[in-house]
Parts: structure tokens; sequence; C-alpha cells
């Protein structure tokens, strides 16, 4: 019989039972297993591979929940085996209706952080990435982290509440109500239903669910993690760059922006140094100058993979805090075009970079806008990442910024 009865669930809402139960325990043991192996070259197609079955099966169980809750709707609900016990019915409802919230939120909140993080390990699916309306923002994805972190603990407490009572019923009291989820057998008097409003438990279920949402978005969390400055409004450079020692005029950075962009497991990574100085001067009449620059390297942040691009295979800011770049300017063209053809020092290594870039001048006011491309195999950065199908070797630099001419 497909179709529940009074004293049985039928086939539908089996099939979806244990597909969903199984999925879950799957997602969960798989997300456990990711947390806890080592970032690392050898370990990259691993966890890739990893974490899109995860979220594949993840994006599965929110479609089938979905049509789950809808077929639990729109079908009666078998009645209670023992309807005279009504705290423990009224419990074994609200934890049913809390599941139901459970294989909602989760696997939602997960494609949340999927859509609002730059990272790796795709869906496994055509149907596209990201959810509609979903920004790209680090300090979403941190709170749609917290949000999945707390859900699981919640499935967690669920699943095993819902698994003891599974238990007592089959071991303990023997009365079939384990039975007719695994074989679909009648158990309980039909037309026997609990005195409580069938509203109570969902109600109840929606509350809790609302508290916990609400913790995870407005209560204390963990520090946020470096990545979400990469969101924020870039704070003026911090001016200590060596000052030019020619007779040129002096130029002093009022804002900018100095960031890099990766292809990791064929997806764009970009990422932003928080701080940074330059000093410049520069000609405008001749269209020449010189400028050095100082980046704090432990200010980069890079998405999800900040603290590996900060680790000892690629930037090591333990031992590398800084890095250099400085040469001349010369002015390319008849127009804005311009040129710095530099040396850039870079977790010990030095290395040729030409810089080319466009400026834009209105009075004293210096608007510049450049990129270059560097190989970080030039650095010996991700020397374990031979492969450039896990992390590319092209770097792309970006860099923006408004300067003054001093008096």
């Amino acid at each position: 019989m497909l179709a529940n009865t009074d004293t049985r669930y039928g086939l539908i809402a089996r099939l979806f039972h244990w597909v969903i139960a199984l999925l879950i325990l799957t997602d969960l043991a798989l997300g456990l297993i990711g947390e806890n192996i080592p970032r690392t070259a050898d370990t990259a197609e691993t966890l890739k591979t990893l974490y899109s079955v995860h979220k594949t099966i993840g994006v599965s169980v929110l479609f089938l929940a979905i049509l789950r809750i809808l077929w639990a709707v729109i079908q009666p609900r078998p009645v209670p085996v023992h309807p005279a016990r009504r705290a423990e019915t009224l419990l074994a409802e609200v934890i049913h209706w809390a599941l139901y919230g459970a294989i909602i939120v989760m696997p939602l909140s997960g494609w949340v952080i999927h859509s609002s993080e730059i990272g790796f390990a795709p869906i496994l699916w055509p149907f596209g990435q990201n959810l509609p309306f979903v920004v790209k923002s680090e300090a979403l994805a941190h709170t749609a982290g917290a949000v999945h972190g707390l859900s699981a603990l919640v499935i967690y407490l669920t699943v095993g509440l819902h698994i003891a009572g599974a238990l007592k019923h089959a071991v303990i009291e023997r009365d079939g109500v384990l039975a007719r989820m695994l074989r679909g057998r009648d158990a309980g008097t039909p037309g026997e239903r609990a005195t409580t409003s069938h509203a109570v438990p969902p109600l109840v279920a929606l509350v809790l669910w609302a508290g916990v949402i609400g913790f995870a978005v407005f209560g204390p969390k963990p520090p946020m993690p470096e990545a979400e400055a990469a969101q924020m409004p870039a704070s003026a450079p911090v001016e200590t760059a060596a000052v030019p020692t020619s007779d040129l005029p002096i130029w002093t950075v009022q804002d900018g922006s100095l960031g890099i962009a990766v292809m990791q497991m064929g997806a764009g990574v970009e990422g932003r140094f928080a701080t940074w100085s330059a000093a410049i001067a520069y000609d405008p009449d001749a269209g020449t100058g010189e400028v050095s620059v100082t980046i704090d390297t432990t200010s980069l942040t890079l998405g999800s993979v900040t603290a590996q691009a900060q680790g000892p295979e690629f930037f090591n800011t333990a031992t590398y805090a800084s890095a250099t770049f400085a040469g001349p300017i010369t002015r390319t063209g008849a127009g804005p075009d311009h040129q710095v053809a530099g040396t850039l020092t870079l977790v010990g290594q030095t290395v040729p970079v030409a810089l080319d870039f466009t400026l834009d001048l209105a009075g004293d006011t210096a608007t510049m806008t450049g990129q270059t491309t560097l190989d970080r195999r030039d650095f010996g950065m991700g020397a374990g990442y031979a492969d450039e199908s896990t992390v590319g070797y092209t770097v792309t630099v970006d860099v923006s910024l408004t300067a003054t001419r001093a008096p």
C-alpha cells in the first residue's frame, strides 16, 4: 500500500524515511571525516571529492525533505499506539517535527555557505551551483556556518532521541511501532487519536528552531575568520614604506586596495591584503618617478582557504611577515599608460615584476589602476601542488589607489 492509514505507514512514507535517514547519516560522517583531514597538497584532491559528495548529498536531502513534508501534510498520520500517554506522545511529535526542521535547515544553510563563499568542491549536478539572491560574502558564509554547525548538534540530539524512542518501543514494549515503519505493519487502534491539537507539535518545533537559528545568528560565535575582512571596505593603507629620496614630488596614498586571484580546483578564488603602504614620488610633467611598497602578508585573506594560503606551503607568513615591491615609474605613451619595472621580494625570493597601470590626474589628486600576473613557482610557493588543476600557477594581482600631491 502506497498511502498511510490510521495504523500503518505506506510505502512512500517509509521510503522517504529510510532514504533520507541513510543520506543524513552518510553526510554527517563525510562532514566529520572532512573536518579531520589535514589541508595539504596530498589531500587536496581527496578533500575536493569528499566535499563535493557531501554537498551533493546535502542538496538531495533538502529536496527530498521538501517532498517528504508535503507528503506528510496530505497523508493521515498513524495513530499513537499509546494515546493516553499525553506527555510522551507530545514529545515524540515535537521530535518528529524538529527532525523535519533539521533536514531543511541543515542542508539549506550548507548551500548558503557554498553560494556565499568562493572556494572549491562543486555540487555534482548540472543545475547550477548557487542559490538565487545569495551574494558572495564571507560574513554571510560565516553566519550560515554558525547555523550549519548548530543544526548539526540539533540533528545529533533529535536523531539520538528518535532512535532511543524507537528502541524503547521495539525492545522494551514490543508494541509494533518500529515494525510499522520498517515493514508497514499495523499498530495501534484506528480512531484513537491523542487529545493534543495537531498544531501544537509543529508550532513547538518551529519555536525551537527559531531559537536555534536566532542564537546562531545573533548569539556569541567564534571569532570571524580573517576572510571576512576581505568583504569589508578597505581602510587607508598604513604609510610605512620607505620614502623615496629623490627631489620628485611626493604623493600620499589616501585609500586603495591590493587584491589577488588564483584558480583552485577549477574555481576562481579572490582575496586581498588588508594592510600595505606605498611611498610614491612622481613628476606629472616628465611622467617619471619611483615607488616603494611594503605589504603585510599576514593581512592576506583568501576566502575559505585563508589559513592554507598563509601557511608554510604558500606565503609562509610565520617566517615572512612582509613583502616589498619597488622600482622606477615610466610613462609608456602619450596617455595615462604607465609601468613600474620593479622587483618583488616575497617569501625570501626576489623576482623582476612589471606592473602596467593607468594614471588619471585631476589637479593634485591621482587615481591609479593596475594589474600584473605572477607565477607562484618563481617564488617556490605551493611546490607540493605540481598539478595546475589543484592550484593554478598564475596569480593575478590587481591594485588601485587614490593619492594626493604633498604640499
